[in-house]
């Protein structure tokens, strides 16, 4: 997995900061883009689904590659429900999720059964996405709509890169060495990841659209 997440994630993440600011800086010079909030309830629920899916995976399987990943500290969904009963507690109507969540929620499962590697590039490249982009619109939610409300959804007991580095180590040691049979993933499977992390932020960015149409 090293291979993978080196070349795709890992200067990406060093500089995440960077890049939150950048996307920060181009929402607040946007003169389209105004945040609503049913289009950022729609995102959150959407994002919850997908998340529930990600923590239910790796704690339920039985797959040894996949323990390694259980209480990273980057889980989102408990929090996610929170914020949604503030946001019902405010008056708004909750919605079920739409077809993006629940076809990359979909997605998720088949994929998990069939391939570790490959699910493990989605597991990575959504937390690091929520890091870098989800924020980025949660803040500009929290000032444009809630007064500045601190959200759930961007609290973490430790600092989120640092947390996000981790999953990141422990990705790189388990494709290096493959704990069931001590050896490493064939590279045939480090190239089908680089074609799932397209996949993966392609899916995202049709959830992420939930909360700016």
């Amino acid at each position: 997995m090293r291979f993978v997440t080196m070349k795709l994630c890992s200067e990406k993440v060093s500089n995440a900061q960077g890049s939150e600011e950048e996307i920060e800086s181009s929402l607040e010079n946007s003169e389209t883009w105004e945040p609503k909030i049913e289009g950022f309830i729609n995102y959150l629920v959407d994002s919850k689904l997908v998340f529930e899916t990600l923590e239910c995976i790796v704690e339920e399987s039985e797959d040894v590659s996949y323990a390694y990943f259980r209480k990273t500290g980057l889980e989102q969904a408990e929090v996610i429900s929170k914020d949604l009963e503030w946001f019902s507690q405010q008056g708004c109507v909750i919605p079920e999720p739409s077809n993006p969540g629940a076809f990359y929620a979909g997605y998720l499962v088949e994929l998990a059964g069939k391939s570790a590697p490959m699910f493990l590039c989605h597991f990575y490249n959504i937390y690091f996405a929520h890091i870098s982009g989800g924020q980025v619109i949660a803040k500009q939610v929290s000032k444009k709509l809630l007064e500045g409300r601190e959200l759930e959804f961007c609290r973490w007991e430790r600092d989120a890169l640092e947390l996000l580095k981790d999953v990141r180590d422990k990705l790189n040691n388990v494709g290096e060495v493959n704990t069931m049979d001590d050896h490493h993933w064939p590279q045939d499977d480090k190239n089908k990841c680089l074609r799932e992390a397209t996949k993966a932020f392609r899916f995202l960015g049709e959830i992420i659209r939930l909360s700016i149409l």
